[in-house]
């Protein structure tokens, strides 16, 4: 995965995701939307075979790129716990 910032402002911030698709960007947005500071989060594709996803963020107060990093966070404990629960799971198949 590769990450080009198109627009860095105080409140707003747009970066292009090379190398993910809907599956990540998808997920990525709905764990921005459990920030109450977020005013916008989103992301477009504007064609599936060759195009790369580019997501906005918005924020009231926060620096989006903290917001960003926290969502991300957040998105990698819990890919964390289902790994946990998987694993523990397959021990008794």
């Amino acid at each position: 995965m590769e990450i080009k910032v198109l627009e860095k402002e105080k409140n707003k911030l747009k970066i292009e995701i090379i190398g993910e698709n809907h599956t990540f960007c998808n997920s990525l947005r709905k764990e921005l939307w459990n920030d109450d500071d977020v005013k916008v989060a989103g992301y477009n594709i504007e064609h599936p075979l060759v195009a790369h996803p580019v997501l906005v963020l918005e924020t009231d107060k926060k620096d989006p790129k903290k917001v960003l990093d926290a969502a991300i966070k957040r998105l990698k404990d819990r890919n964390e716990k289902i790994r946990g629960a998987v694993k523990a799971v397959s021990k008794n198949l």
